[in-house]
C-alpha cells in the first residue's frame, strides 16, 4: 500500500482530535487479534504481520498452516490435515471452506489421500467458496467468486465463478493500494503510519 493510495489520504485528512478517535477501536482490535495469532504461533503456525484470522482458525492451527503478511480470513473451516500456504495479501471471506485431504475410493482399505494447497499472494476468495482437494493451486491475484466451487487449479490473474468454477475472465490489476487488515478493523499499526506520513 503506498502513501497516496484511497486509504493513506483519507487517514491523513482527519483532523488530530477524529484521528484520537480512530485509534480506540483500532487498538482494541489490535489486543484482540494479536492474541489470537499469539494462539496460532505457539501451536506451531507460521504466520506473518498484520494477519487478521478468527480464533476458532488459531485454536485449530498446526505446524501445516502458513500465512504470508497482511491477509484477511474471515473463516475457520480450513482443513489442515495437510498443508495449506496463504500468501501475503490475500482476503478469504467468510464461510469458505477448504478441504485438503480425500480418500482412495478405489482402494479397500479407504486409506487418506493428502493433497494440500497454496493461495498465492492478492488472492480473493468471496463468501462460502468451497475447495475440494483436487485443487491444489489458487493463482497470483486470482478471484473465485462467491459460492463459487473450486475443483482444480485456478491460473493466476483469473477470475472464475460456478459449480464447478470456470473462467468469467482475467483480472486487470490486483489490489495493491488496499489496505487489507483495514477491511476487518485490524489496521492500528497502518493508521499511526499512514496518519505520521501526513508531517514528512
Amino acid at each position: 500500500m503506498n502513501s497516496n493510495s484511497t486509504y493513506s489520504k483519507d487517514i491523513k485528512a482527519r483532523s488530530k482530535l477524529r484521528f484520537i478517535k480512530g485509534l480506540y477501536p483500532r487498538f482494541k482490535n489490535y489486543l484482540i487479534n494479536n492474541f489470537i495469532i499469539w494462539i496460532a504461533r505457539r501451536k506451531g503456525a507460521t504466520i506473518g504481520q498484520c494477519v487478521t484470522m478468527p480464533y476458532k482458525l488459531a485454536k485449530s492451527a498446526n505446524s501445516n498452516l502458513t500465512v504470508g503478511n497482511h491477509t484477511s480470513i474471515q473463516s475457520h473451516l480450513i482443513d489442515l490435515r495437510c498443508k495449506v500456504t496463504i500468501g501475503s495479501y490475500v482476503i478469504i471471506g467468510s464461510d469458505v471452506q477448504i478441504i485438503t485431504l480425500s480418500h482412495n475410493i478405489d482402494s479397500v482399505d479407504w486409506e487418506h489421500k493428502p493433497y494440500g494447497i497454496e493461495i498465492e499472494d492478492y488472492c480473493w476468495l468471496a463468501t462460502r467458496v468451497f475447495v475440494l482437494p483436487s485443487c491444489q493451486l489458487i493463482g497470483y491475484g486470482a478471484v473465485c467468486a462467491a459460492g463459487s466451487v473450486l475443483t482444480r487449479n485456478v491460473d493466476s490473474m483469473a477470475i472464475v465463478t460456478g459449480n464447478p468454477a470456470v473462467l468469467l475472465r482475467k483480472r486487470k490489476n490486483v489490489h495493491t493500494d488496499l489496505c487489507v487488515e483495514s477491511m476487518l478493523g485490524n489496521d492500528f499499526v497502518a493508521y499511526i503510519n499512514a496518519y505520521k506520513t501526513k508531517f514528512k
